[in-house]
């Protein structure tokens, strides 16, 4: 059984961890307001930007589509675009990540497909090393920004639309959380590159003439499409950060002041145990006398 000191030492070990994690939790809520409504601010653009798409390329010949739309003919060559995060305390957000990532590559092995990895952020490097030494390729690091915005989708964006153009991937699928709220990030998956042709809601009859024409509009707006996907990808993890760090250091507070009752309670025990056995051998002490 521990001693009075070393429980009163642990004691104050605990209050002060419950101290960091509530000072962290508050951080951590500030900063989710800001990044929440950016995360929202970024999700009507980029489904304006799809329906302005759809409308173009569903006027674009096959062979005349530039190769973002049409692809290289091949599906075999898969590459997993991983945005993870790149500081930790963020509860289960980065392994829900690598897991969904993990899936994906083993259900593309099973179909006899080869499969890379480009991992953006730091955290995910580490637990799918473990799995797949040998399929990890290049990646992006953000950690030397305080928060990355469109400059880092852009060069991301750019690197990855040379490593197409240099044929080496076939297929390119972006893997990053969805922010629902503080309690809820779900990992999704999504087609980047080559970028899939959606299709209008409806069809309103409308005739729109394009000038110039549509390929040359395309060949514009599909490498601008793939960076809104990024910035949207670090959008909604910068805000799926803050509201899973928020809820762990919630948490975590809320485990350290049951642990700080729970050893508060030993102690007081043991200390008046000790001093019923004090008083005790001071009467009995007195009575020899």
């Amino acid at each position: 059984m521990a001693s009075l000191k070393e429980l009163k030492g642990r004691i104050g070990s605990v209050k002060s961890t419950q101290k960091i994690t509530k000072a962290k939790q508050m951080v951590a809520a500030a900063k989710l307001r800001r990044a929440q409504a950016a995360a929202e601010a970024g999700r009507p653009y980029a489904t304006r930007l799809a329906a302005v798409m759809a409308s173009l390329a569903g006027k674009v010949a096959g062979d005349s589509a530039p190769k973002l739309l049409s692809g290289t003919g091949a599906d075999q060559r898969h590459l997993l675009v991983v945005v993870n995060t790149d500081k930790g305390l963020c509860g289960g957000l980065n392994s829900n990540l690598v897991k969904a990532a993990k899936i994906k590559a083993r259900e593309l092995q099973a179909a006899g497909k080869t499969v890379e990895f480009y991992l953006v952020g730091k955290k995910g490097r580490a637990p799918l090393k473990r799995e797949f030494p040998t399929l990890i390729g290049k990646g992006f690091d953000t950690s030397t920004v305080k928060t990355p915005g469109f400059d880092e989708a852009e060069a991301i964006a750019n690197e990855l639309i040379a490593m197409f153009d240099a044929g080496k991937f076939d297929i390119a699928h972006l893997v990053y959380p969805t922010f629902k709220s503080a309690l809820a990030q779900d990992p999704t998956i999504n087609q980047l590159i080559p970028v899939p042709a959606p299709t209008l809601a409806e069809d309103t009859g409308s005739v729109v003439d394009y000038e110039p024409s549509e390929e040359e509009i395309l060949e514009e707006l599909l490498p601008r499409y793939v960076r809104t996907q990024l910035f949207g990808a670090l959008l909604e993890r910068e805000a799926s950060e803050q509201g899973a760090s928020m809820t762990a250091m919630d948490n975590a507070t809320r485990n350290a002041g049951d642990l700080i009752s729970k050893l508060t309670i030993i102690y007081n025990r043991q200390r008046q145990a000790a001093i019923t056995t004090e008083l005790i051998e001071i009467i009995a002490g007195a009575e020899a006398l």
